[in-house]
């Protein structure tokens, strides 16, 4: 029986340890689940939006409609890409990234071209979808930094001694931040030259 006694010891610290420990795990992962829906909804409004948008430039902008089918191909493939948090890899998100910046640039074109429609510019339902879209991609990078920010002390208890055990015994694996696009540390050229 006094054999028993180290082994039943050494289990019961390894349980009064481990419970909590897994418990963390969860709850950090339940954290970083809840900020993923989060920036998804932010991305989800700013999806919305557009159809809106392009209605409204429809009418307006009747020789243009390469560019508002370029949009709508570009929402439509945003919305296709949709991510699993608790599973969520390096590549799934660079993916979603691409997805979603391709998105981005169909839509900087379209606004680009819609800057040649001075009465499209005055239509006051346009200019109220294109400050709601304005304030959703603020939207959109505040819950991208703060999915960044929750996902930061789940990782670093993915890699911490020794909770790094219970976490690879369990499948709590490190999860990839949303970076920076590429490009983005250098400063856009800037042309004052209005045709003169």
């Amino acid at each position: 029986m006094k054999k028993w006694i180290p082994i039943i010891a050494i289990a019961a610290i390894l349980l009064l340890w481990g419970i909590p420990t897994y418990n963390s795990f969860v709850s950090l992962d339940e954290d970083v689940g809840a900020q993923w829906g989060n920036v998804e909804s932010s991305y989800q409004r700013r999806a919305d939006l557009i159809p809106n948008i392009v209605n409204t430039a429809k009418g307006y902008a009747e020789f243009e409609q390469e560019t508002l089918i370029k949009v709508t191909e570009a929402r439509s493939k945003a919305t296709s890409v949709t991510i699993d948090p608790s599973n969520i890899t390096p590549e799934q998100l660079a993916q979603f990234q691409e997805v979603q910046n391709g998105l981005s640039s169909a839509l900087a074109r379209l606004l680009a071209v819609f800057e040649r429609y001075p009465d499209l510019k005055a239509n006051e339902n346009f200019k109220e979808l294109i400050n709601e879209l304005e304030r959703t991609e603020n939207r959109i990078n505040t819950e991208r930094n703060r999915f960044n920010e929750t996902l930061n002390p789940y990782n670093e208890k993915t890699r911490s001694f020794p909770s790094v055990i219970i976490g690879k015994a369990f499948g709590f694996n490190k999860k990839p931040y949303f970076e920076a696009e590429e490009g983005a540390d250098q400063a856009p050229e800037v042309d004052f030259d209005f045709g003169n």
